[in-house]
């Protein structure tokens, strides 16, 4: 496989690049895209052999799940198979935003995608980049740490090809990134319960999550 690189400007992507990355997205490839923090590896999660391509990319286990990013509030409602309270109350707060949230896939989501659980991680994003490929496909996208499973999240299009040359299809490069990660929990449970901290930290969530339930209460 021979890897692209094209060097974009992560604000403003220009249209052409866009439609280049959504295409070849649409044709079952691998596209590393930078976002708020680090670079992610996008993929079209309905395309069966999109999904393995990304697993083969990372090295990852079969069993880890992918997360989807998602364009709003109706998106995840389609993918989710159920959808607590709380996910609303925090989607509301924190998204667009980096904070990933575990809830129960709907059979609508390959089974693969979820690693065989039946759970589903999902985000909506801030990055321009990303929110532009959303529009552009109408559908969510795989999104995972632009790494070889085991080894540091790369911060730039240049680590990402270092690390990655000939396991993805095409690199945007916009140059470093250099924010906090999201964070990740899982919802899935009556009691939610924090995966990893990251720019949203756990006080935020619980004071939002409470100050909620005050004004339900």
């Amino acid at each position: 496989m021979i890897t692209d690189l094209i060097e974009i400007d992560p604000h403003q992507p220009p249209p052409g690049v866009i439609e280049r990355a959504a295409e070849a997205l649409r044709r079952g490839k691998v596209v590393a895209a930078p976002t708020d923090a680090l670079y992610t590896l996008l993929a079209d999660p309905f395309n069966l052999h999109a999904v393995v391509q990304v697993f083969l990319a990372k090295g990852r286990e079969p069993h880890r799940s992918l997360p989807l990013l998602v364009t709003d509030l109706l998106m995840a409602e389609d993918l989710a198979k159920q959808l607590p309270a709380r996910f609303y109350v925090l989607a509301r707060r924190f998204w667009p935003g980096p904070l990933t949230m575990i809830v129960p896939a709907s059979a609508r989501v390959p089974l693969k995608v979820t690693g065989n659980t039946g759970r589903l991680a999902l985000r909506q994003p801030r990055a321009a980049v990303l929110n532009a490929l959303l529009e552009k496909l109408a559908q969510p996208l795989i999104s995972t740490s632009a790494n070889i499973s085991g080894q540091p999240t790369c911060r730039s299009g240049i680590q990402v090809f270092g690390m990655m040359d000939g396991r993805v299809d095409l690199i945007l490069d916009g140059g470093l990134c250099a924010g906090t990660g999201s964070t990740t929990i899982d919802i899935t449970e009556p009691e939610w319960r924090l995966i990893r901290e990251g720019a949203v930290s756990a006080k935020d969530i619980w004071e939002c999550l409470e100050a909620a339930e005050g004004l339900s209460g």
